[in-house]
Protein backbone atom coordinates (compact mmCIF):
# COMPACT_ATOMS: atom_id res chain seq x y z
CA UNK A 1 0.00 0.00 0.00
CA UNK A 2 1.81 3.55 -0.84
CA UNK A 3 2.40 5.34 1.95
CA UNK A 4 1.19 8.79 0.29
CA UNK A 5 -1.70 7.67 -0.42
CA UNK A 6 -2.85 5.56 2.98
CA UNK A 7 -1.95 8.72 4.56
CA UNK A 8 -4.07 11.22 2.38
CA UNK A 9 -6.71 9.38 2.20
CA UNK A 10 -7.49 6.42 4.79
CA UNK A 11 -11.51 6.48 4.55
CA UNK A 12 -11.25 7.04 1.20
CA UNK A 13 -9.11 3.66 0.21
CA UNK A 14 -10.91 1.28 3.03
CA UNK A 15 -14.26 2.05 1.80
CA UNK A 16 -12.49 1.26 -2.05
CA UNK A 17 -10.84 -2.02 -0.37
CA UNK A 18 -14.12 -2.91 1.49
CA UNK A 19 -16.02 -2.94 -1.80
CA UNK A 20 -13.61 -5.15 -3.70
CA UNK A 21 -14.01 -7.48 -0.84
CA UNK A 22 -17.87 -7.28 -0.81
CA UNK A 23 -17.74 -7.76 -5.16
CA UNK A 24 -14.76 -10.69 -4.49
CA UNK A 25 -16.24 -12.41 -1.57
CA UNK A 26 -19.79 -11.62 -0.83
CA UNK A 27 -21.05 -12.32 2.30
CA UNK A 28 -19.79 -15.56 4.57
CA UNK A 29 -22.49 -18.24 4.89
CA UNK A 30 -21.82 -18.19 8.60
CA UNK A 31 -21.28 -15.57 11.39
CA UNK A 32 -21.81 -12.20 9.41
CA UNK A 33 -21.88 -9.33 11.77
CA UNK A 34 -25.15 -8.21 10.66
CA UNK A 35 -26.87 -12.01 10.89
CA UNK A 36 -25.43 -11.63 14.48
CA UNK A 37 -26.91 -8.31 15.52
CA UNK A 38 -30.09 -9.23 14.29
CA UNK A 39 -30.62 -11.90 16.44
CA UNK A 40 -29.02 -10.45 19.13
CA UNK A 41 -31.50 -7.48 18.93
CA UNK A 42 -34.32 -9.99 18.03
CA UNK A 43 -33.79 -11.35 21.60
CA UNK A 44 -33.57 -8.33 23.12
CA UNK A 45 -37.08 -7.17 21.22
CA UNK A 46 -39.00 -10.71 22.26
CA UNK A 47 -38.21 -9.42 26.14
CA UNK A 48 -38.73 -5.55 25.45
CA UNK A 49 -41.69 -5.31 23.44
CA UNK A 50 -45.07 -3.27 24.07
CA UNK A 51 -47.49 -1.94 22.05
CA UNK A 52 -46.05 1.49 22.26
CA UNK A 53 -44.07 4.04 20.07
CA UNK A 54 -42.16 5.17 23.27
CA UNK A 55 -40.92 1.27 24.18
CA UNK A 56 -40.12 1.06 20.26
CA UNK A 57 -38.11 4.17 20.06
CA UNK A 58 -35.92 3.77 23.35
CA UNK A 59 -35.68 -0.09 22.03
CA UNK A 60 -34.18 1.67 18.38
CA UNK A 61 -32.10 4.61 19.98
CA UNK A 62 -30.23 2.51 22.17
CA UNK A 63 -29.21 -0.20 20.19
CA UNK A 64 -28.08 2.98 17.11
CA UNK A 65 -26.55 4.92 19.36
CA UNK A 66 -24.65 1.84 21.21
CA UNK A 67 -23.04 0.94 17.83
CA UNK A 68 -22.58 4.36 16.53
CA UNK A 69 -20.41 4.99 20.18
CA UNK A 70 -18.63 1.65 19.62
CA UNK A 71 -18.23 2.24 16.07
CA UNK A 72 -16.41 5.77 17.04
CA UNK A 73 -14.53 4.66 19.91
CA UNK A 74 -12.47 2.00 17.57
CA UNK A 75 -12.21 4.07 14.72
CA UNK A 76 -10.76 6.61 16.73
CA UNK A 77 -8.17 4.44 18.49
CA UNK A 78 -6.71 3.31 15.17
CA UNK A 79 -3.61 5.49 15.33
CA UNK A 80 -1.99 4.49 12.21
CA UNK A 81 -3.07 5.57 8.53
CA UNK A 82 -2.83 1.64 7.65
CA UNK A 83 -5.19 0.43 10.45
CA UNK A 84 -7.47 3.19 9.50
CA UNK A 85 -8.07 1.81 5.90
CA UNK A 86 -8.65 -1.63 7.78
CA UNK A 87 -10.92 -0.83 9.89
CA UNK A 88 -12.90 1.12 7.40
CA UNK A 89 -12.16 -1.70 4.94
CA UNK A 90 -13.93 -4.63 7.52
CA UNK A 91 -16.68 -2.33 8.57
CA UNK A 92 -17.68 -1.44 5.12
CA UNK A 93 -16.99 -5.34 3.82
CA UNK A 94 -19.50 -6.21 6.54
CA UNK A 95 -22.32 -3.37 5.85
CA UNK A 96 -22.70 -4.31 2.29
CA UNK A 97 -25.01 -6.63 0.35
CA UNK A 98 -24.13 -5.55 -3.52
CA UNK A 99 -23.02 -9.58 -4.13
CA UNK A 100 -25.08 -11.25 -2.37
CA UNK A 101 -28.58 -9.52 -3.53
CA UNK A 102 -27.00 -10.11 -7.48
CA UNK A 103 -26.71 -13.41 -6.73
CA UNK A 104 -30.02 -13.95 -5.32
CA UNK A 105 -31.21 -12.04 -8.26
CA UNK A 106 -29.35 -14.49 -10.64
CA UNK A 107 -30.55 -17.36 -8.74
CA UNK A 108 -33.80 -16.68 -9.05
CA UNK A 109 -33.97 -15.93 -12.95
CA UNK A 110 -32.05 -19.74 -12.74
CA UNK A 111 -35.13 -21.30 -10.94
CA UNK A 112 -37.56 -19.30 -13.16
CA UNK A 113 -35.60 -20.42 -16.56
CA UNK A 114 -36.25 -24.06 -15.03
CA UNK A 115 -39.63 -23.60 -13.68
CA UNK A 116 -40.80 -22.86 -17.09
CA UNK A 117 -39.18 -26.17 -18.79
CA UNK A 118 -40.01 -28.12 -15.86
CA UNK A 119 -43.50 -26.65 -15.42
CA UNK A 120 -42.88 -26.54 -11.76
CA UNK A 121 -42.69 -22.87 -10.12
CA UNK A 122 -42.50 -23.84 -6.21
CA UNK A 123 -38.39 -23.60 -5.98
CA UNK A 124 -38.88 -20.06 -7.14
CA UNK A 125 -41.30 -19.02 -5.03
CA UNK A 126 -39.70 -20.71 -2.03
CA UNK A 127 -36.14 -18.49 -3.17
CA UNK A 128 -38.34 -15.36 -3.32
CA UNK A 129 -38.06 -14.75 0.75
CA UNK A 130 -34.18 -14.24 0.11
CA UNK A 131 -34.94 -11.13 -1.45
CA UNK A 132 -38.30 -9.52 0.10
CA UNK A 133 -41.13 -10.43 1.78
CA UNK A 134 -44.00 -10.68 -0.34
CA UNK A 135 -46.64 -13.82 -0.48
CA UNK A 136 -45.12 -15.85 -2.99
CA UNK A 137 -47.62 -18.68 -3.32
CA UNK A 138 -49.98 -17.89 -5.95
CA UNK A 139 -47.28 -15.74 -7.93
CA UNK A 140 -47.03 -16.83 -11.44
CA UNK A 141 -43.40 -16.26 -13.20
CA UNK A 142 -44.18 -13.00 -14.95
CA UNK A 143 -44.92 -11.83 -11.11
CA UNK A 144 -41.71 -13.60 -9.44
CA UNK A 145 -40.27 -11.71 -12.35
CA UNK A 146 -41.77 -7.95 -10.87
CA UNK A 147 -40.99 -9.12 -7.77
CA UNK A 148 -37.02 -9.71 -8.49
CA UNK A 149 -36.68 -6.73 -10.21
CA UNK A 150 -38.39 -4.51 -7.80
CA UNK A 151 -36.46 -6.10 -4.98
CA UNK A 152 -33.16 -5.38 -6.72
CA UNK A 153 -33.67 -1.31 -6.89
CA UNK A 154 -35.28 -0.48 -4.10
CA UNK A 155 -32.19 -2.69 -2.31
CA UNK A 156 -29.61 -1.16 -4.66
CA UNK A 157 -29.77 1.57 -2.48
CA UNK A 158 -30.24 -0.07 1.21
CA UNK A 159 -27.37 -2.28 0.36
CA UNK A 160 -25.02 -0.94 -1.89
CA UNK A 161 -26.04 2.85 -1.89
CA UNK A 162 -26.59 4.43 1.16
CA UNK A 163 -23.67 2.59 3.05
CA UNK A 164 -21.30 3.80 1.02
CA UNK A 165 -22.44 7.53 1.02
CA UNK A 166 -23.07 7.24 4.74
CA UNK A 167 -19.39 6.02 5.07
CA UNK A 168 -18.06 8.63 2.41
CA UNK A 169 -19.71 11.30 5.08
CA UNK A 170 -19.07 9.95 8.64
CA UNK A 171 -16.42 7.09 8.18
CA UNK A 172 -17.12 3.73 10.14
CA UNK A 173 -20.07 5.31 12.83
CA UNK A 174 -21.74 6.27 9.42
CA UNK A 175 -21.21 2.80 8.09
CA UNK A 176 -22.28 1.08 11.24
CA UNK A 177 -25.16 2.95 12.11
CA UNK A 178 -26.96 3.10 8.97
CA UNK A 179 -26.96 -0.47 8.61
CA UNK A 180 -28.39 -0.94 12.49
CA UNK A 181 -30.92 0.95 11.19
CA UNK A 182 -31.65 -0.59 8.26
CA UNK A 183 -31.51 -3.92 9.84
CA UNK A 184 -33.93 -2.64 12.68
CA UNK A 185 -35.98 -1.49 10.13
CA UNK A 186 -36.40 -4.71 8.90
CA UNK A 187 -37.08 -6.75 12.43
CA UNK A 188 -40.01 -4.20 13.36
CA UNK A 189 -40.49 -1.36 10.87
CA UNK A 190 -43.33 -2.76 8.92
CA UNK A 191 -47.16 -2.94 9.18
CA UNK A 192 -48.36 -5.28 11.24
CA UNK A 193 -50.65 -6.21 14.22
CA UNK A 194 -47.24 -6.31 16.07
CA UNK A 195 -44.90 -3.60 14.85
CA UNK A 196 -47.60 -0.83 14.21
CA UNK A 197 -46.61 1.37 16.68
CA UNK A 198 -43.48 -0.48 18.31
CA UNK A 199 -41.74 -0.19 15.08
CA UNK A 200 -42.69 3.18 14.06
CA UNK A 201 -39.36 4.64 15.08
CA UNK A 202 -37.27 2.45 13.54
CA UNK A 203 -39.48 2.77 10.05
CA UNK A 204 -39.24 6.71 10.55
CA UNK A 205 -35.47 6.85 10.98
CA UNK A 206 -34.95 4.26 8.26
CA UNK A 207 -36.83 6.88 5.60
CA UNK A 208 -34.63 9.47 7.34
CA UNK A 209 -31.24 7.59 6.90
CA UNK A 210 -32.12 6.71 2.67
CA UNK A 211 -34.02 9.96 1.80
CA UNK A 212 -30.52 11.26 -0.07
CA UNK A 213 -29.14 7.96 -0.81
CA UNK A 214 -32.70 6.52 -2.81
CA UNK A 215 -32.28 10.17 -4.83
CA UNK A 216 -28.98 9.59 -5.91
CA UNK A 217 -29.69 6.19 -6.82
CA UNK A 218 -32.55 7.52 -9.07
CA UNK A 219 -30.02 9.76 -10.92
CA UNK A 220 -27.19 7.64 -11.18
CA UNK A 221 -29.64 4.69 -12.71
CA UNK A 222 -31.06 7.81 -14.99
CA UNK A 223 -27.25 8.71 -16.13
CA UNK A 224 -26.46 4.84 -16.76
CA UNK A 225 -29.85 4.51 -18.63
CA UNK A 226 -28.10 4.43 -21.81
CA UNK A 227 -26.06 0.96 -21.03
CA UNK A 228 -29.41 -0.89 -20.79
CA UNK A 229 -30.67 0.12 -23.23
CA UNK A 230 -33.13 3.43 -21.75
CA UNK A 231 -32.92 7.47 -22.20
CA UNK A 232 -31.92 9.31 -19.55
CA UNK A 233 -34.57 12.25 -20.15
CA UNK A 234 -37.04 9.58 -20.47
CA UNK A 235 -36.00 7.93 -16.91
CA UNK A 236 -35.89 11.48 -15.32
CA UNK A 237 -39.28 11.61 -16.52
CA UNK A 238 -40.55 8.51 -15.55
CA UNK A 239 -39.00 8.82 -11.79
CA UNK A 240 -40.22 12.94 -11.51
CA UNK A 241 -43.72 11.49 -12.59
CA UNK A 242 -43.66 7.88 -10.31
CA UNK A 243 -41.51 8.04 -7.72
CA UNK A 244 -43.91 9.28 -5.59
CA UNK A 245 -46.61 6.64 -6.65
CA UNK A 246 -45.47 4.28 -3.74
CA UNK A 247 -46.25 3.46 0.37
CA UNK A 248 -42.47 4.19 0.63
CA UNK A 249 -40.86 7.46 -0.12
CA UNK A 250 -37.25 6.55 -0.85
CA UNK A 251 -38.19 2.95 -2.53
CA UNK A 252 -40.19 4.11 -4.88
CA UNK A 253 -37.85 6.47 -6.09
CA UNK A 254 -35.09 3.63 -7.23
CA UNK A 255 -38.17 1.65 -8.63
CA UNK A 256 -39.18 4.12 -10.68
CA UNK A 257 -35.61 4.94 -12.32
CA UNK A 258 -35.05 1.83 -12.91
CA UNK A 259 -38.86 1.15 -14.81
CA UNK A 260 -37.62 4.01 -16.90
CA UNK A 261 -34.20 2.82 -17.42
CA UNK A 262 -35.19 -0.42 -18.28
CA UNK A 263 -38.60 0.73 -20.21
CA UNK A 264 -40.30 -1.69 -17.89
CA UNK A 265 -43.95 -0.80 -15.77
CA UNK A 266 -43.71 -1.87 -12.50
CA UNK A 267 -46.13 -1.55 -9.64
CA UNK A 268 -49.59 -3.31 -8.72
CA UNK A 269 -50.86 -5.62 -5.60
CA UNK A 270 -48.95 -7.07 -3.53
CA UNK A 271 -49.82 -9.71 -0.80
CA UNK A 272 -47.78 -9.39 2.58
CA UNK A 273 -49.28 -12.53 4.80
CA UNK A 274 -53.08 -11.16 4.59
CA UNK A 275 -52.57 -8.00 3.56
CA UNK A 276 -52.70 -6.50 0.64
CA UNK A 277 -50.93 -2.84 -0.66
CA UNK A 278 -51.68 -1.44 -4.54
CA UNK A 279 -48.54 0.31 -6.04
CA UNK A 280 -49.44 2.34 -8.54
CA UNK A 281 -47.56 1.92 -11.99
CA UNK A 282 -44.24 3.09 -12.46
CA UNK A 283 -43.28 3.32 -15.86
CA UNK A 284 -44.55 3.33 -19.52
CA UNK A 285 -43.36 0.09 -20.80
CA UNK A 286 -43.88 -3.69 -20.56
CA UNK A 287 -44.45 -5.84 -17.18
CA UNK A 288 -41.20 -7.77 -16.53
CA UNK A 289 -40.49 -10.91 -17.74
CA UNK A 290 -37.72 -13.69 -16.74
CA UNK A 291 -35.38 -11.91 -19.62
CA UNK A 292 -35.45 -8.66 -17.81
CA UNK A 293 -33.87 -9.68 -14.34
CA UNK A 294 -30.51 -10.02 -16.22
CA UNK A 295 -30.70 -6.18 -17.25
CA UNK A 296 -31.46 -5.35 -13.92
CA UNK A 297 -28.45 -6.78 -12.36
CA UNK A 298 -26.39 -5.19 -14.53
CA UNK A 299 -28.06 -1.56 -13.99
CA UNK A 300 -27.50 -2.72 -10.38
CA UNK A 301 -23.94 -3.62 -10.72
CA UNK A 302 -23.63 -0.51 -12.69
CA UNK A 303 -24.68 2.35 -10.16
CA UNK A 304 -23.10 0.10 -7.61
CA UNK A 305 -19.47 1.25 -9.23
CA UNK A 306 -20.69 4.52 -9.79
CA UNK A 307 -21.14 4.90 -6.31
CA UNK A 308 -18.08 3.37 -5.06
CA UNK A 309 -16.32 6.41 -7.34
CA UNK A 310 -18.67 8.49 -5.94
CA UNK A 311 -17.94 7.69 -2.45
CA UNK A 312 -14.69 7.33 -2.53
CA UNK A 313 -14.33 10.97 -4.28
CA UNK A 314 -16.23 12.50 -1.51
CA UNK A 315 -14.24 10.59 1.39
CA UNK A 316 -11.44 12.26 -0.38
CA UNK A 317 -12.06 15.48 -0.75
CA UNK A 318 -13.09 15.76 2.80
Amino acid sequence: MPAALASRGPRALGLLVGAVLDAAVGDPRRGHPVAVFGRTAGAVERRVWADSRRRGSAFVLGWVTAAVTVAAVVERAALSAGSRVAITAVSTWAVLGGATLLREAGQMQSLLEAGDVAGDLGPARARLAHLCGREARDLDADELARATVESVAENTSDAVVAPLLWGAVAGVPGLVGYRVVNTLDAMVGHHSARYERFGWAAARLDDVANLVPARITGLLASALAPLVGGKPGSTLRVLRRDGAAHPSPNAGRCEAAFAGALQLRLGGDNRYGSRVETRGPLGDGAPPQVADIARTVRLSRLVGVATIVLATAVAWLR
